[in-house]
């Protein structure tokens, strides 16, 4: 038996990728869980320039100021550690628009590769500093994966599934979702925020002995 697990999520959001490491860590403690993943797009700023924009000038913008960005990215910093992260916050000078990696993400799921390119992206941002708004980063990522680097590119520079993808964070939306990570379990119980590895254990052992009692 499989139960599906569905991930909103942005791969510019630092929560995100503290709560994809948080949730490997439950995965590899449980490696016979019933878990089939899946990612699914929100942008946190889907209002971006296509080509981005400065990170300084965004994360001055939205905290108010260099000291409100430093006050807001505390706890950020702190738990990615904690999560043995290493986040180059230094080399992160672009903040993109992700619709495209986003688009990229999509495409990879159709080749069974989601998480792998999903992993690939946040490392690209967040400790390689690289802008994953830029076709030519993504196309190397989606090559590093086993994808076709050229039909990824070619598919950039069209628009394809661009609307389908505003359409399914549109509907999130909808359905009451305002922040990422967000995870639905079995297309019923939503788990907000980024989760510590030992609840993820124990939402896996409750799934398990649920699975048994089914079963028997």
């Amino acid at each position: 038996m499989t139960v599906k697990l569905d991930i909103l999520s942005d791969p510019i959001c630092p929560w995100c990728y503290i709560g994809k490491t948080h949730l490997d860590a439950a995965l590899t403690q449980v490696p016979d869980h019933p878990f089939v993943i899946e990612w699914h797009p929100f942008q946190l700023n889907p209002d971006m320039p296509s080509d981005g924009m400065d990170r300084r000038a965004y994360l001055e913008g939205k905290f108010g100021g260099k000291e409100g960005a430093v006050r807001a990215y505390a706890p950020v910093v702190e738990n990615a550690e904690k999560a043995g992260l290493n986040i180059d916050f230094e080399a992160m000078k672009r903040t993109p628009n992700t619709l495209d990696a986003h688009r990229l993400i999509h495409w990879a799921g159709i080749e069974g590769k989601q998480t792998e390119i999903v992993d690939a992206l946040f490392k690209a941002y967040f400790e390689d500093g690289r802008d994953i708004g830029d076709h030519d980063v993504l196309a190397d990522l989606a090559d590093n994966v086993g994808m076709d680097a050229s039909v990824v590119r070619k598919l950039l520079q069209s628009d394809s599934d661009a609307q389908s993808i505003r359409d399914r964070d549109a509907h999130s939306r909808k359905m009451g979702v305002n922040s990422v990570p967000t995870y639905i379990v079995a297309n019923k119980h939503a788990v907000p925020g980024s989760q510590p590895p030992e609840l993820w254990v124990k939402v896996i052992g409750d799934i398990m002995e649920q699975l048994d009692g089914d079963d028997s």
